[in-house]
């Protein structure tokens, strides 16, 4: 199953602690005004990347991995085996949704993807609540949620 890929951006220290390869996935219906990558709204932006091209990128950079967009909850099942491999490498990862972590529980696909996931930043960006001190989230109802893997 393709991957729809709007960009990736390897040594980045904005998505998470330390350098990342940040993956910026299409497509997201949040569309929350101020959002800083409204291009990433669109499902059909971008290109079909493949689980082996992409785990390619990210041994090659040797970074932890950070999967962004638009919302990669969207592409939850086509996440799956790319964020399993991600793992089995050594990577962390976290992801960024527009979700909150108490929506995802109602999704079972969701939930799968979170298996592999190390830490979330939840909830839509909200320009009224927009705080630029806040490290590695835009508004203050975003929450950086370590996921624990008993």
């Amino acid at each position: 199953m393709p991957i729809r890929v709007i960009d990736i951006v390897e040594g980045t220290a904005v998505d998470g602690p330390g350098l990342r390869t940040s993956i910026y996935l299409a497509g997201c219906a949040h569309r929350c005004p101020g959002c800083h990558n409204p291009q990433t709204w669109d499902f059909y932006a971008g290109k079909d990347m493949t689980v082996d091209e992409l785990i390619n990128i990210i041994s090659q950079s040797d970074f932890n991995v950070t999967l962004t967009g638009g919302d990669p909850i969207y592409q939850a099942e086509a996440l799956i085996p790319l964020a399993k491999k991600i793992r089995e490498l050594g990577y962390t990862i976290w992801l960024y949704t527009g979700f909150t972590f108490e929506q995802l529980q109602d999704m079972p696909i969701a939930m799968q993807l979170l298996e592999y996931i190390d830490t979330i930043v939840d909830g839509p960006f909200i320009l009224e609540q927009r705080d630029t001190s806040l490290q590695f989230r835009g508004s203050s109802n975003q929450r950086i949620i370590k996921i624990s893997h008993n």
